[in-house]
């Protein structure tokens, strides 16, 4: 077991990599954009779009990734690529339809979506997600066969040449456009800053389906099997379910909020504002993506194994305790994070805990999902988490005409805590697992006693405040080590007191 959990932390460390420093990466661009782009609206609209891409890439992934770890995995299973093949040839064909329905309808979805003067806009979304979705098999396949170098290899030169081609539209080519503007006339295009956005999403996308092509071979070459994909659509609907409305639980306000106001442009410039400071909660956010990455694989892997309730038990213990350490973490260092927005952003600063404690609740949530999907009953998942949208949007509609986007983040709080709580007492029922919730209500009552020590005490000077701040975490970080993560227990530093003990004695 312990070897197991050593195997889960390495793997969410490897796949973190990709996960968590792209994630930091395009962190980062937020500055940029923020200056570059005229004003909030236009950042709302790039928030608004990503919302809904985020919602179209569960809906044409239908659950299919979850289901193809299962079968997989399945001790009888015989055949293996048989299952891929199955899955991938079932994306594929409906992505390519989403991506041919889009195309023939583009002036009416984007007269729909509110962006009837930039339809260019939703042709390039639907390229991103059609492409997303079909990769999200291939992926999945390297990691069944534990080769989490190569994905987050491909994942990190995805993030590199994104990036890459937003400088170069964004900052390179104005700039070359009013020294040399002969040399890139013929292609840029001024004031189509959020257009450039897109389409640097849109060319690392094609060149991740290239790189992913010798990956896609092994299961294009098995014959589709009809019976099979009907087990996998069986087992994957409720899946289907469960994430859209897990994802519009995180995607609802971003996708609704212009509605929710008559004049569009203050929707936009409001929804750039929560949109930005969103983004310094997205810590926590590239946490549970790692976590996520490796935590699939590691459960329906073990379940081929003896029952092994008591290590998932154990995961959800370490799982509180980082999560923890880093909302704190974060909040304590807001007065530097906050630099990352311009000063027209700061009143969306009231998000950011608000924002984390709700992803915390999320990943709770995701960490009791073993219950159901071991089981296969995953149609589970899917009425909590039809239970939470339905939370989120009732608050969202209800509440944010009246005060705005911090009414999202607390919807996103109150509807990730409901669905906890609901898969919980549920699966102590159907399939009980013994969570140390001594722990996990200690480290929550330490960790809120350390958010007000370091919040509430009017510390005028930024040094002196960001070092006191410093020692509480410190402390944490002391407390945490000392009862449940000993030094000796980590692989590298115990590997390091045991050398040097060699060489003393």
């Amino acid at each position: 077991m312990v070897q197991g959990i050593g195997r889960l932390a390495k793997d969410t460390a490897v796949y973190g990599l990709s996960s968590v420093l792209g994630r930091l990466l395009n962190w980062m661009m937020v500055p940029m954009y923020v200056r570059v782009l005229e004003n909030t609206g236009e950042y709302g609209a790039v928030t608004n779009l990503y919302g809904w891409t985020a919602l179209l890439l569960v809906i044409l992934t239908y659950g299919m990734e979850t289901g193809f770890f299962r079968f997989v995995n399945r001790s009888e299973e015989t055949e293996p690529m048989r299952v891929y093949g199955t899955a991938l040839y079932s994306t594929a064909f409906t992505s390519t339809l989403f991506l041919t329905l889009c195309l023939l309808f583009l002036h009416p979805v984007s007269r729909a979506a509110g962006y009837a003067a930039h339809p260019e806009y939703i042709g390039m979304i639907a390229g991103i997600v059609a492409v997303d979705a079909f990769c999200c098999i291939p992926f999945a396949y390297l990691r069944y066969r534990g080769r989490a170098f190569r994905f987050t290899a491909i994942k990190l030169l995805n993030i590199g040449l994104n990036i890459f081609l937003n400088i170069f539209f964004l900052l390179v080519c104005p700039w070359l456009y009013r020294q040399h503007p002969a040399w890139v006339e013929w292609f840029y295009r001024p004031g189509w800053g959020v257009g450039y956005i897109f389409l640097s999403n849109a060319v690392a996308t094609a060149t991740v389906f290239l790189l992913l092509l010798p990956d896609m071979l092994p299961g294009l070459r098995a014959k589709m099997d009809l019976q099979r994909l009907k087990q996998l659509l069986t087992y994957s609907f409720p899946v289907l379910l469960l994430g859209v409305a897990g994802i519009f639980n995180q995607s609802a306000d971003k996708i609704l909020f212009p509605f929710l106001f008559e004049d569009r442009a203050q929707a936009s410039a409001q929804l750039g504002i929560y949109g930005a400071c969103f983004k310094i909660a997205v810590v926590m956010v590239m946490f549970i993506q790692a976590f996520r990455y490796a935590y699939e694989p590691f459960i329906f892997a073990k379940n081929r194994e003896q029952d092994n309730r008591h290590a998932y038990a154990k995961v959800m213990k370490y799982f509180i305790i980082f999560s923890l350490a880093l909302f704190l973490g974060v909040m304590f260092y807001i007065d530097l994070l906050k630099h990352f927005v311009g000063p027209e952003y700061y009143p969306g600063l009231g998000v950011v805990p608000v924002v984390m404690l709700g992803e915390l609740f999320y990943g709770i949530y995701f960490n009791l999902s073993v219950w159901y999907k071991l089981t296969d009953r995953t149609v589970w998942g899917a009425r909590f988490s039809t239970v939470g949208c339905l939370v989120t949007v009732a608050m969202i509609v209800l509440l944010v005409p009246r005060y705005g986007f911090m009414a999202c983040a607390w919807a996103s709080l109150a509807s990730n805590l409901l669905m906890m709580a609901l898969s919980y007492f549920t699966g102590q029922k159907k399939y009980p697992i013994a969570y140390d919730l001594r722990s996990a209500g200690l480290y929550g009552l330490l960790v809120a006693g350390l958010y007000v020590a370091g919040m509430c005490p009017p510390i005028e000077n930024t040094c002196l405040r960001l070092s006191y701040r410093t020692a509480l975490w410190l402390f944490l970080a002391g407390f945490i080590i000392k009862k449940d993560i000993p030094l000796r227990e980590i692989p590298p530093v115990g590997s390091f007191l045991k050398r040097m003990k060699e060489k003393i004695f």
